[in-house]
């Protein structure tokens, strides 16, 4: 069973690098084989940089069998800061990280490719977080190179994040402050690991700057200068030291310590913003990385300025190699790998720095381009679909024609019955009605007979609850019984004060009189106060007018009705009694809502013998006539 393997690709500023791992039996990282191509000059300038780039691809690719890549974008082209956000919730991490990123990042954030990942808390709670971004026309530019060149690119990566993951493979967490320099072509980065924590910083100072000062001065092809550099280079120890006798050589080594120390005065001040700013301590060791590292006696310079033990990087300390590979070969570049190696982990595992800075567009070209083959599929079968659906529809035509033809005199012999049928069910459903009137008839022959009855039952039931109540029969009895009848005015008489023995003086007496006096009563007698008309009764009025909108049926009853005058038992008694015979109508099955005492019951002195009270009854079901 074939290990499928996963390319890495750095572009650096100076040397694009490739590797080849696969997965190993433990789970690790197994170098298969690895190219490295110098892409001089043009890689330097970005009008020349993208074909440069290209060219070094093909060349080196046809030697690789995979063609799925992560690949690490140019340090000098890539914005990262460390930055450090209040404790907050979870939730509105990515709100407050998107406005630092509007606030640091030195381009719109439309016109840029960026990521962030929250790295640790320091002690004082706050969230420490790496916010790196990109130019979205640089890693198009990385996309075009890739397609062009037959790869697929599936991750693209930063120099501090590919670097921190392949440190923390090969040396885990070591004790105390340890430092990674790692010098690029134009860029140079400084990483700091303390106590499972990490902090990097850029600096614009890279190994170019050698070669093109030592051009300059020496006044020949920066070509040429790279070369003298790289094979007869050395960083010169300064001080007694005897110089060489070359004078290209001597130059060189003068601007390679000059170079050198300036890079060496951003490195001590790094060292003191983490120190001040991050809290962390002073460093115990420094590993040197990167290109620019390959000149003689650049371990020394740094031990001598930092007075600290110096090694080189070596990023395949924990992988493993593939038979064919050149050791001895991969020994003379092999610091340089760091980036490459932090890529190749990302195939395998979670890494501590994850961070991808993949455009939009690219990946919905990708998406596209790995779905085309299943659009292409379904448009065929889609093609296919139609066709059997024609097919199937013209068949059926065919069937259906025939079948037509067959049914259509039994459909035409059925449409006849049911407009015979129609009428018939039309001609019941008038039979129905009329015999559900007529049954309507029937029944309302005895309804004036319930309504009498239901009458006669609440005047007995409020004539037993008064005598209960004050000891005495209050008579309660109906004087007049008029229905109301649609289109007829009819007149209810009867004084409300009225009555056998009625005392002249009571229907003289003016309104606000009646009022003071009968409120008076009422408030000695304790009864529930009046409401209505009967709390504001005035005089005995005319007889009244009751009648309803022209229509076929009755639904309300105008009667009066008489009682025994009980102010003698008690001053509320009368009005107990009224609003008792209202509550019964009210609950009745037969009266209901609606049914109301029109005016009152007036005022009423011990010397009457009956009161009188208008009433108009609200029939539940109107009787149809």
């Amino acid at each position: 069973m074939s290990v499928k393997s996963f390319l890495s690709v750095d572009f650096g500023a100076g040397t694009l690098k490739i590797a080849e791992f696969e997965r190993n039996e433990a789970g690790g990282l197994r170098l298969k084989q690895f190219a490295t191509k110098a892409l001089g000059p043009a890689g330097a300038q970005e009008s020349t940089r993208e074909a440069a780039v290209l060219g070094a691809m093909q060349e080196l690719l046809p030697a690789f069998s995979s063609r799925q890549v992560s690949v690490c974008a140019p340090g000098f082209h890539v914005f990262s800061k460390f930055i450090k956000l209040p404790p907050v919730d979870s939730s509105k991490v990515a709100q407050i990280v998107t406005y630092e990123a509007q606030q640091n990042v030195p381009f719109p954030l439309e016109e840029v490719v960026w990521d962030y990942q929250i790295l640790g808390t320091s002690a004082s709670g706050e969230l420490e977080v790496l916010l790196v971004a990109i130019k979205t026309e640089i890693v198009e530019g990385l996309f075009r190179t890739a397609q062009a060149a037959g790869v697929r690119i599936e991750l693209v990566d930063v120099s501090p994040a590919a670097l921190c993951n392949a440190f923390r493979y090969n040396y885990g967490d070591p004790e105390g402050c340890t430092m990674l320099l790692d010098i690029g072509a134009k860029t140079s980065n400084l990483l700091f690991f303390e106590k499972g924590k990490v902090f990097a910083r850029g600096i614009s100072i890279g190994a170019n700057s050698i070669t093109q000062e030592f051009a300059n001065e020496a006044k020949i092809p920066f070509a040429e200068a790279e070369r003298i550099k790289i094979e007869s280079g050395f960083v010169s120890l300064g001080g007694a030291y005897e110089e060489p006798e070359d004078p290209k050589l001597a130059a060189v080594s003068k601007i390679a310590r000059q170079v050198l120390t300036r890079l060496h005065i951003q490195v001590n001040q790094t060292i003191q913003f983490y120190r001040a700013q991050q809290g962390g301590s002073a460093p115990q060791m420094l590993f040197l990385s990167g290109g620019g590292t390959v000149m003689t006696y650049t371990q020394e310079f740094f031990t001598e300025k930092l007075n600290v033990p110096v090694e080189y990087f070596n990023p395949f300390k924990s992988a493993e190699f593939a038979p064919g590979v050149n050791l001895e070969e991969l020994s003379t570049v092999a610091h340089s790998f760091g980036e490459v190696v932090g890529l190749g982990l990302r195939n395998l595992a979670h890494c501590p720095v994850e961070l991808n800075l993949m455009p939009k567009t690219s990946l919905q070209r990708q998406e596209f381009g790995q779905k085309k083959p299943y659009f292409i599929a379904s448009i065929l079968s889609l093609v296919l679909v139609v066709f059997a659906i024609g097919l199937f529809y013209q068949r059926r035509d065919t069937i259906k024609v025939s079948k037509i033809s067959e049914v259509k005199p039994v459909v035409e012999e059925l449409e006849a019955n049911a407009q015979t049928l129609s009428a018939a069910v039309g001609e019941v459903g008038r039979i129905k009605k009329n015999i559900d009137e007529l049954g309507q008839l029937v029944d309302d022959r005895a309804y004036w007979s319930i309504v009498l009855n239901e009458l006669h039952r609440i005047l007995v039931e409020v004539e037993v609850a008064t005598k209960e109540k004050v000891g005495a029969d209050a008579g309660v009895w109906v004087e007049k019984f008029s229905p109301v009848v649609p289109g007829y005015s009819a007149g209810v008489g009867g004084d409300f004060g009225g009555g056998g023995g009625g005392n002249s003086q009571a229907a003289e007496m003016d309104s606000a009189k009646m009022r003071a006096t009968y409120m008076s009563r009422a408030g000695r007698g304790g009864g529930r106060p009046d409401y209505g008309s009967i709390a504001e009764a005035e005089t005995p009025k005319a007889p009244m007018s009751v009648t309803t909108a022209s229509t076929n049926e009755l639904s309300s009853i105008s009667c009066v009705i008489r009682s025994v005058n009980l102010s003698k038992k008690s001053p509320t008694a009368n009005t107990d009694l009224v609003y008792r015979l209202r509550d019964a109508f009210i609950a009745s099955p037969i009266f209901g809502e609606g049914t109301a005492i029109e005016g009152g019951i007036g005022q009423v002195d011990d010397s009457q013998i009956t009161i009188g009270l208008n009433m108009t009854l609200k029939l539940k079901r109107p009787l149809k006539f």
